[in-house]
């Protein structure tokens, strides 16, 4: 009876009796370089290329995910998300396949933003995040609801951190680019190649583009086909303005398109792909333009997360005293229950976005905290009327026309 007792204890002193089952090859996928497994559902995840984003999306696009961008008016700061997302690839040395229409994507590559790295950080990013004496008068004239809530836009504090910062203003290296493996998918020269390709009875373009991608992720291995490759490595997907007229789709002219379900199909079939890979992707649809709603709520749900850019280009937001420090606004549509009931998504419901010197941020959309005395009955009734626009949250303080003072 004395042996048991002598082995048990020699087992507690050597490990824990009861040890939690790690899933094969968690190990390897949380150490592919760029990713990290999510707190909640244990899903790997990357960076989207800004990390503010990331805060709203829950900590990360996962693997295996679709990110669906819905353009602005004018295509500006959806192009620069889009770029964010490959620039991030670039810095973490993933894969790239870049697919667009309208654009080489080399041109694309050329001009993706620079990294801040290691410690150009503090230096290039000083001025976004020191407070200084003007900003502390402004803060003080805030209203106290918004004084105990978490910000969105969050300060780097080291390079070895989830997701990168990069300048705007300044263009990556040609050496940078060259360290990485970029696929590239330029419509019309792939029609010149082969034009008259069909699958599942969606559009050349589409089956043509469909076929790139799945060429690729069972070549290199994303599929785990290939169990002799030690290192491992994630795909990142990036395809600019799927649905405009010259992918050979007419859901942007027309409300009652010839083919109503190639982009659906061209979807559902992507999302195949990617759930049984090490890959991740991106599209911007000009959904501003698809005329018919039912198609873009089909899209919609055949995506994973789905973001909305609104910019105030060319509207009357523009001029608005309530949006003076802002350049859009940001409109989360959906994000994907993974592992779970419940969305792992930021308590944030109003976010705007605006476009620094160098940098571009998320924030969470304040009231104005002009509340001075020295602003006319008129302008104060006007903002309060502005401030019906915003959703409950924000809007809530500004019910009628009768301004509260703080």
């Amino acid at each position: 009876m004395a042996a048991p007792a002598t082995g048990g204890a020699a087992q507690g002193r050597g490990a824990p009796s009861f040890q939690r089952k790690v899933p094969a090859g968690s190990s390897r996928l949380a150490a592919i370089a760029g990713t990290r497994p999510a707190a909640r559902h244990g899903q790997l995840l990357l960076s989207s290329g800004l990390p503010s984003l990331d805060c709203v999306l829950g900590g990360g696009l996962a693997v295996g995910t679709l990110l669906l961008i819905e353009e602005d008016k004018y295509g500006v700061y959806s192009n620069l998300l889009f770029k964010y997302f490959l620039a991030e690839g670039v810095v973490c040395g993933h894969d790239l396949f870049v697919a667009s229409a309208k654009e080489l994507p080399t041109n694309i590559l050329k001009e993706l933003p620079a990294p801040l790295l290691d410690d150009n950080y503090r230096n290039e990013l000083g001025e976004a995040t020191a407070v200084k004496s003007e900003d502390f008068q402004d803060f003080m004239k805030i209203a106290w609801r918004y004084q105990n809530l978490p910000k969105v836009e969050v300060s780097p504090t080291s390079s070895a951190r989830f997701g990168h910062y990069y300048d705007v203003s300044k263009t990556m290296s040609s050496e940078l680019l060259q360290s990485i493996k970029c696929h590239s998918f330029f419509l019309p020269e792939e029609l010149s190649l082969q034009p008259t390709i069909k699958m599942c009875n969606m559009n050349c373009g589409y089956a043509r583009l469909l076929q790139s991608i799945q060429k690729i992720i069972y070549q290199e291995g994303f599929d785990g086909s290939h169990p002799q490759k030690k290192q491992k490595n994630v795909l990142r997907i990036g395809i600019q303005s799927l649905g405009a007229m010259l992918w050979g789709d007419d859901i942007c002219s027309t409300d009652n398109p010839e083919d109503t379900h190639s982009l659906t199909k061209f979807l559902y079939v992507l999302r195949g792909l990617l759930r049984k890979s090490l890959s991740a992707c991106i599209i911007t649809v000009p959904a501003h333009l698809i005329q018919n709603k039912a198609i873009m709520e089909r899209v919609t749900n055949l995506s994973d997360v789905v973001v909305g850019l609104e910019s105030f280009i060319g509207s009357e937001r523009e001029t608005n005293p309530l949006y003076k420090d802002y350049h859009g606004l940001i409109h989360v549509h959906q994000i994907p229950r993974l592992n779970s009931l419940i969305c792992d998504v930021s308590d944030t419901k109003d976010l705007a976005f605006r476009l620094k010197r160098k940098l571009f941020t998320i924030e969470r959309l304040h009231l104005p905290p002009d509340l001075s005395d020295t602003v006319s009955r008129s302008s104060k009734q006007d903002l309060a009327e502005s401030a019906k626009l915003l959703s409950s949250g924000c809007g809530a303080m500004a019910i009628g026309k009768k301004h509260l003072d703080f």
